[in-house]
């Protein structure tokens, strides 16, 4: 019987490993596996997907636009049409606190020199309620403040900021 030394068994385990590493660098630039097939026909009988949900990529601009025209909507009475004179008479800002299902939480005046504007863009912001839920902006069950400016001409008729075109 022959006998193993310590030089010979040195050899054969780094010529094990160097065969290992070799096996597993060649699986290393092969293509990836191809996809399954699609299936040829659909069953009549399977339920229907549901809808996708909303991208959460929402913005805040993009909200506070779906806001000011539901604003709109509600209040046409109220909307100025056509160009705002260079001079405003009056301009309301709002602090406007909303839950994650469109609930009017809060509302603030945070700038104005009009108290009659000021009041008619709380009833109108209060009259338009509940607003457009912020999917996508918020964790459910949180609140979010953000601010909307009503640019008022004649007879107290306004627009919104978020949807008003140039001065």
């Amino acid at each position: 019987m022959k006998t193993l030394n310590f030089a010979s068994l040195r050899s054969t385990f780094l010529i094990l490993c160097a065969l290992a590493i070799c096996a597993a660098l060649s699986g290393c630039g092969s293509a990836p596996p191809a996809a399954p097939p699609a299936p040829s026909a659909v069953s009549v009988t399977a339920d229907p997907l549901p809808a996708p949900a909303l991208p959460a990529s929402r913005t805040l601009d993009a909200y506070k636009a779906d806001v000011a025209r539901h604003i709109m909507h509600r209040n046409p009475e109220r909307i100025f049409d056509g160009r705002l004179p260079p001079m405003l008479p009056a301009i309301v800002v709002l602090n406007i606190t909303v839950d994650d299902q469109g609930q009017l939480t809060d509302v603030q005046v945070q700038r104005s020199r009009d108290p009659g504007a000021s009041e008619v863009a709380l009833a109108s912001l209060r009259r338009s309620g509940p607003l457009p839920r912020p999917d996508g902006l918020m964790p459910r069950g949180a609140a979010m403040t953000f601010t909307e400016t009503f640019l008022f001409g004649e007879q107290y008729r306004y627009q919104i900021r978020s949807l008003a075109g140039p001065q």
